[in-house]
This record gives C-alpha cells, structure tokens and sequence, in this order.
C-alpha cells in the first residue's frame, strides 16, 4: 500500500495520483488556470505562459510542465500570477487581428475568453502595422489558416506530428518574424494535409477554422426550384447538444431531425443508413479475401484522411484497402439515384447535404472517383459546428424542441451503424455481420468491447470464426497506422483486418465536432452515447435492417453484385503518378 500523496492549493490540502503535471492536479480538484498551448493529449510545451503558478521555494513556475511532488504548497492567484497573465494577453492581443466580430472563432475564442475574464481593456503596446499582415490561406477545401490570429502555442504543430506523424504545420523564421505554416509557406490545399481538421480543433484563436459552407447551403435551400435532402453521420448526435449545453454523449438525434426540418430541409435521412450497406458490402468482401488469402490484411476505407494518407504515402499497399465506398458516399449516390424516383423530385433539381463530424469529408466529397457522370453524389458536407451555426442563425430553441424521427425508406439503421462513430465500431459491427455470414449461426454476444475504448490506440483482439482464428487491429490516429503499415511491410502483422481512424478516438473527436481538446473525458462520454443508442435499437446487427434487405431484394441484388459494385464501390490511385491500383 503506497503512502497518500498530498500538495497544498490555496492552503487547501489536494490528493494527487498519477497526474502527468501540475494543472492536471488543479483540473481534478475543480479549480482551474489559463492556458492555450496545453493540451491534455498532447505533449506539454509551456509556450504561452498563461498557466503560472506560484510554487514557494520555487517562484513563478508553469503548471503544465511542472509534475507534482508531495507537500508542495501552490498559489494560483497571486499578484504575480494575475501581472504575468494580464501582460501575456497584452502582448498578444497587440500582434493579434482584433476584427472578433467578423471571426468565424468568435464566441469559441480562448484568447477572447481570457481577455474578457482579465479585464483587458486597455493594450499598453503597439499594434501590429497593417503592412505586417499576412494573407489569409483558404486554399483547402476543409481548413482556413489565417496567420494574423496565430499566437503560435504550438498545439496545431504538435497535433499534426503527435496524432498523424505528418508534421505538415511547422515553426518558420525568428524572433518577431516566426510564423507557423506550411512547408516553404506553400498553401495547404498544395501540400499532403490530409484535411483531417485536428489541427483546428486545437487551435485557441481563428488562426485555423473551418471551411465553411454554411451559406452556400442556405442558398440552395432557399432556392424554391431546389429539394434539398440531409443525412448526419452517427458521431454528430452525442456532439450537437454541447453546443446548447447538452452534456457530452447526450444522444440529441431526436432534436437534431427536428431542427433540421425547421432550417428547411425537405427530407431527413440517416448516414447510418449508409452505415448498415458498408457493413454488407464490407463484410462480405472480406470473408471473400479471406478465403482466398488474396489482399490481406483488409483496410477499412471508412475515413477519407486515412484513404489520402494512403494514396500519397504508400500507394504500393492501395491494393489491401477495401473498395467499399464510406458510409456517406454510399448512401448519396443511393438518394442521388433512388429519391427522384421514392419521391417524385426531379434529378436536376435534387441537392445532397451530409453533416459529419469530419473536415476531411469536405475533401472527400468532391473527389472525381465519388462522382456519378462527373456530378458530386454529395454536393455540400458540413460540420457539427457549422450546422450548430445554422440552427442558432434560425432561431431555433434547440432544447425545446420535441424529438423526431427520420424519414423512410433511407433513415432507417441498426445499433451496429451507430457505433461507427467509435474507434474500433466498424470492425465490430463488420465482425457482428462476418461471423452470421460465415457460419450461419446466430453472434448471440455482439459486444466486443476489446475492440473499444478511446485511450488505447491500438488493440488488437483475437477472434474465433467457427474454429479459425481471426485477429483485427483497431487504431487511430495515423500515426498508429505508420507502425502497422511498417510490420506489414516486414513481413510481421498478425492481423487480418485494419481499422484506420485518423482522428483520436474516432469520429466521435472529429476536426468538425464542438471542442474536447480541454477534457479526454469528452471523447469517452461520446463513445458511450453511441454504444448506449446501439443496445438500445431494435436490432444491433446491419443484416437484420428491414429497409437494408428491401433495398437488395428490389435494387441491388446482393452484396459485392455487379450493381452494388457500380453505385457503392470505388478505386484509389497513387497520388503521383495518377495511376490506378486494382482491388
């Protein structure tokens, strides 16, 4: 038995554990500093200084780089502290853009926030000179980077090393001149970004945002010669509700099909939908290459990030990605294709809109190999935030609206697609259909909770289909990813499925999802918010989708057929030489 550790906050005696740093220990007796560099899941920097402390017999001393240590007696808000925070805030507000109004961060700004909290009223130093600004990149189809309102904590550059080992983001020049850009402050649209938006979700300021789309969708809905459809992806309902102070994981599908009739769309669909054909198509292709022994292990192709990270960093392995479609670009060419005809609308006139939780899937939906005869399938995404946005911009009381339902036939979907939101839900909900697929007998377990959890990022769980073993690797972050790539390259891998999530945790820590950066508890309190509806729904396993076997029975034949292939399959090329790598 270890001897209790104390430390002293404020003269109050604290217990601490296994905190990585001081303000992990602050955090957890419900007080609080400032910060903007820190990041709980990312390596601390103490770059900006806000978070001092007064540690006697130690001096000023930034909580989140100091570990704890037993009898250590804190101070959090003396008048060092408050002088020191106030000059930080001075300092950067003077070299910031001030335009808060315009800003798309504004109302989600730390830097507003504390200056607010701090009373900053007066800014004893000069403004930065209008020939000092630099211009705004919004060359990317998913992130805007605007250097102006940069304060260069490092948390986007840390993001894109320490998640997806890419460092596309880095520190340029000295002293007053330091930017953070691209490489050779090329734009990011012209650069291997992989659109992933992690690098915005840590940002404090507007100096990386969203893509937005928001008032193209309000034109299209607007337009009366235009029928305008919706599908949400399974992450975005256990995320809206933080918007509108809904606890986090709270399931808000109800009110979010409400919301989205009121903003004007003609008809509510679910990407879970989309979510059950993936699974159909999904496993049946595997338990084809695993009898043939052909391109294994098996990739899941759920994540665009994932997918170009692929094509640009090892278009040699493309052959092992499944060439199923995501769950949103299968479902949209499906309503591109079948609404007209369900409902009566005119092709022409028939606009698609997803809302996801994933920036990437801005890039996604307007690539060439996800088109029907070179018209999108889906013709605007947009995020968690940017449809918060449009509902607050509505004048819609989102807490008081009454739950509604989804329209039929394409909204109907069963627990295993709404766990996809999760790391580890594809290949659970895959294996729930693979197993009954293979053996003919009944998955009377369906939770496989090895696959789950969104601290561990990489687990791999053994399986026994019928007396064969099977072994499949959930990861995220594609960082992860690399170091399984490498022992498949050496020949080493043991597995015979790969889930690829690029975001920590999943979709659920999406880069287009209200902000958890500050708690790793948000993205568990999301997970369990899908894993609570999936146990909840009627049926847990994407065959047993009444609406899912109607579709085969009077389109699409069966999985993997000729026509599932034409509308729900597609080929990904090497990023480089443009050619294609069969699958």
């Amino acid at each position: 038995m270890t001897d209790k550790k104390t430390l002293f906050i404020d003269g109050k005696e604290v217990e601490f554990t296994d905190e990585p740093n001081l303000l992990e220990v602050i955090r957890h007796a419900g007080l609080n500093v400032p910060t903007f560099c820190y990041r709980p899941d990312l390596t601390s920097f103490g770059a900006c200084r806000m978070c001092v402390v007064e540690v006697e017999g130690r001096g000023i001393q930034s909580s989140c780089t100091m570990p704890p240590e037993n009898g250590l007696k804190i101070h959090l808000n003396t008048d060092k502290t408050r002088r020191i925070r106030k000059t930080v805030l001075e300092l950067l507000l003077a070299n910031h853009d001030r335009s808060c109004l315009t800003c798309d961060k504004s109302g989600d700004c730390e830097l507003q926030q504390y200056a607010e909290e701090y009373g900053i009223r007066k800014i004893r130093y000069p403004d930065k000179e209008l020939n000092e600004y630099l211009p705004t990149d919004d060359s990317s189809p998913s992130i805007v980077r605007d250097p102006n309102k940069c304060i260069l904590c490092g948390a986007c550059v840390r993001a894109c090393t320490e998640f997806q080992g890419h460092s596309v983001l880095g520190f340029a020049n000295r002293g007053s001149k330091t930017v953070v850009q691209p490489m050779n402050g090329r734009p990011l649209g012209q650069v291997d970004c992989v659109n992933c938006g992690q690098c915005a979700a840590v940002c404090p300021t507007g100096a990386l945002t969203i893509n937005s789309d928001v008032e193209k969708v309000w034109k299209e809905i607007t337009n009366p010669d235009k029928k305008v459809v919706v599908q949400m992806a399974p992450a975005t309902r256990v995320a809206i509700g933080e918007i509108f102070g809904l606890a986090p994981g709270e399931n808000a599908i109800g009110k979010m099909n409400a919301a989205l009739r009121k903003i004007g769309f003609d008809l509510v669909f679910d990407t879970n939908f989309g979510a059950d054909l993936t699974i159909m198509e999904e496993a049946t292709e595997f338990l084809k290459r695993l009898q043939s022994g052909e391109n294994l292990p098996l990739f899941t192709s759920c994540c665009p990030a994932w997918i170009k990270y692929m094509e640009e960093h090892h278009p040699d392995m493309l052959h092992h990605l499944s060439s199923c479609k995501s769950p949103m670009s299968m479902l949209s060419p499906v309503l591109k294709t079948l609404v007209p005809e369900h409902f009566g609308i005119a092709k022409e006139n028939l606009v698609v809109v997803a809302i996801m939780p994933c920036t990437a899937k801005k890039y996604e939906c307007k690539r060439p190999e996800l088109t029907i005869d070179g018209v999108p399938t889906t013709d605007y995404v947009l995020t968690t935030k940017e449809l918060g946005r449009m509902i607050k911009e509505a004048g819609i009381n989102f807490n008081a609206l009454e739950p509604e339902t989804y329209d039929n036939p394409f909204g109907e979907y069963t627990g295993a697609a709404t766990i996809f939101g999760a790391s580890g839900g594809v290949a659970e909900a895959a294996v729930r259909t693979a197993y009954e697929f293979a053996t003919s007998e009944p998955l009377n377990d369906v939770d496989i909770k090895e696959m789950r959890g969104t601290s561990n990022r990489c687990k791999d769980v053994v399986l026994d289909l019928k007396g064969k073993k099977l072994v499949v690797r959930v990861v995220s972050t594609l960082k992860e990813a690399e170091k399984s790539l490498q022992e498949i390259k050496a020949g080493k891998a043991q597995f015979q499925m790969l889930e690829v999530m690029a975001c920590p945790g999943g979709c659920i820590n999406g880069g287009g999802q209200p902000r958890s950066c500050d708690d790793s508890r948000i993205k568990q309190e999301r997970a369990e918010g899908l894993y609570k509806e999936d146990k909840e729904l009627p049926y847990r396993k994407s065959h047993f989708n009444p609406s899912i076997r109607k579709l085969y029975n009077e389109y699409l034949e069966e999985p993997n057929s000729h026509k599932a292939h034409e509308l729900l399959h597609t080929i990904y090329k090497d990023k480089f030489t443009g050619s294609y790598k069969d699958i």
